[in-house]
């Protein structure tokens, strides 16, 4: 059983909410961010989403898209990111992790050369925004056939024929995306989130969880109401960018943030038992 998969089981076994950070790998650097990923267990993740920074980030707001130009600039790439990943394995073993990105990365590495060195490392979901369910016939099957979950994005204006073709080649959860725009858009609307998710659980047994939008507690909560799930990037991604010079206050702001949404997850969990 994948590790995303025992993640959500055991989640669903108590009434809990999943909590999945999302960070740009090597912003401003990656020792820092396999210590930002510590942190983000420690302060409650259920898995983590890390971001591989690419030169064009189209789906990203100028948040992300200024982490990724960082992460650039320090030396990351998608071998280094894979050696990170193969450290943090050292300590944490059970931790679910997915890698964010887009196309180019891994078509420069090779779709077979990158699945393996994925696996071998300890990475457990891929997700790529640009790479719509309906074309991934090459890459799916390979993750698939190492264990690793391909993720899809599904968007308020997906049609239901496109909702059930990323059921059908997916695996781990559904990523919904909350509203149309970019991350860090602000424009959240619960009840559109509601609705949209009741659709994508008529075509798919997959654990739905949401991205975009959400910033704070308070936000978390609301949507988690009506998902499986949160999803949280921007509003970390901007704390690190603020304290880059000064880790470890990004650090505790970082895990101050995540311990107040664990905590707001964790009370609605306990309300709805």
């Amino acid at each position: 059983m994948s590790r995303l998969k025992a993640q959500f089981e055991a989640l669903e076994a108590k009434g809990g909410k999943a909590l999945i950070p999302y960070i740009t790998a090597g912003d401003p650097n990656l020792d820092i961010t396999l210590k930002l990923m510590h942190a983000l267990v420690e302060s409650g993740a259920d898995a983590i989403e890390i971001g591989i920074p690419f030169s064009d980030p189209m789906a990203d707001g100028p948040v992300i898209q200024k982490a990724c130009e960082r992460a650039l600039a320090s030396g990351t790439s998608l071998k280094k990111i894979l050696a990170m990943i193969s450290e943090f394995r050292k300590d944490d073993t059970s931790t679910p992790l997915v890698l964010m990105g887009y196309l180019n990365p891994l078509e420069a590495m090779g779709f077979q050369v990158f699945t393996d060195a994925a696996a071998k490392a300890g990475v457990d979901g891929v997700l790529t925004v640009d790479l719509p369910p309906e074309e991934a016939g090459r890459l799916a099957p390979m993750l698939q056939a190492a264990d690793l979950d391909p993720i899809f994005l599904i968007a308020p204006t997906t049609q239901t024929a496109r909702i059930r073709t990323a059921a059908n080649n997916g695996g781990g959860y559904i990523y919904y995306v909350s509203l149309n725009g970019v991350t860090g858009s602000s424009k959240l609307d619960v009840e559109s989130v509601r609705t949209h998710v009741e659709a994508i659980r008529k075509e798919s047994a997959l654990p739905v969880c949401v991205g975009f939008g959400i910033k704070d507690a308070v936000s978390a909560r609301q949507v988690a109401a009506v998902s499986d799930g949160v999803i949280v990037g921007s509003a970390l991604v901007n704390i690190i960018a603020e304290h880059a010079e000064q880790p470890e206050q990004m650090i505790e702001q970082v895990k101050g943030l995540m311990t107040s949404i664990r905590q707001a997850l964790d009370d609605l969990s306990a309300q709805n038992r």
